[in-house]
């Protein structure tokens, strides 16, 4: 009998309920890929996050029901919160070892607040790809490229929390990771929504890798170094950003859900 040691973690969240909830599975060595896809499509969350311990430093990986992905703020949260609340891990800085994107920092912030050193990305202005419009149901004011993502600049706060897309149709069109709908805050720097229906997932509820994109756009927008953002999903959550230039760091709290075991035949 195999056992895996997993956790639902709700991040980017103060309570249960809110904010991104990611797995966290614990392993002793890397299975075969298929293992780590089943059990995402299993957990049927937007992230399972995989770690492996080698020597002070932890490798993750992160996958989505469907497919892996280069990079995942949320479960990188999760993890940091495991490791920190679940398993004394000492000090107050982790190193995770990422397979695209190098070593990621995670500086503990004081009773589940986590500060997360990620690569800030670099967003070029572009035009709307053919459809978008329909599929999101509103014209955008612009439109930028990013790394993984398009990023979709709105008038209002209303007009993203009203935003209805047609998810298949959008899929189709983006050929991107996803979409992000952003525009000014009423209380915050400013909202986001994220959509990802390639990845299998339609709305993603609090996505902080989307912030290393975002963070950038209103950095330089708004003359702010310090932005204090909300993904208003149904769940929603506040993540915290600091643009560096070529980093951004993302804080959030997290908490426990639930804590249990994979037991699976051999």
């Amino acid at each position: 009998m195999q056992s895996i040691p997993i956790y639902q973690v709700d991040a980017f969240a103060e309570r249960p309920f809110t904010g991104n909830p990611a797995a966290v599975c614990l392993l002793d060595h890397w299975p075969d890929d298929t293992l780590l896809q089943q059990i995402a499509l299993e957990n049927n969350l937007s992230e399972t996050a995989y770690l492996v311990q080698k020597g002070d430093v932890w490798e993750i990986r992160w996958f989505t029901p469907a497919l892996e992905v280069d990079l995942c703020g949320h479960a990188t949260l999760a993890s940091a919160h495991v490791l920190f609340t679940h398993k004394n891990y000492p000090g107050e800085r982790i190193v995770f070892s990422t397979r695209v994107h190098g070593d990621l920092s995670v500086v503990r912030k004081g009773e589940n607040a986590y500060c997360m050193d990620f690569p800030a990305d670099q967003i070029q202005k572009t035009t709307a790809p053919d459809g978008l419009a329909t599929a999101l149901g509103i014209e955008p004011l612009e439109v930028w490229s990013g790394r993984e993502d398009l990023l979709v600049v709105l008038g209002s706060q209303e007009e993203v929390e009203n935003l209805t897309p047609d998810f298949r149709t959008l899929g189709t069109i983006a050929k991107r990771r996803g979409v992000l709908a952003t525009a000014p805050g009423r209380e915050h720097d400013f909202v986001s929504r994220c959509f990802f229906p390639q990845y299998g997932i339609d709305e993603d509820p609090v996505t902080g890798s989307a912030h290393t994109t975002l963070a950038p756009y209103w950095g330089k927008r708004l003359g702010k170094t310090l932005l204090h953002a909300r993904q208003i999903s149904r769940r929603g959550g506040n993540v915290l950003c600091e643009w560096k230039g070529e980093r951004v760091e993302l804080t959030g709290k997290a908490v426990t859900f639930m804590v249990g075991m994979i037991e699976m035949k051999k």
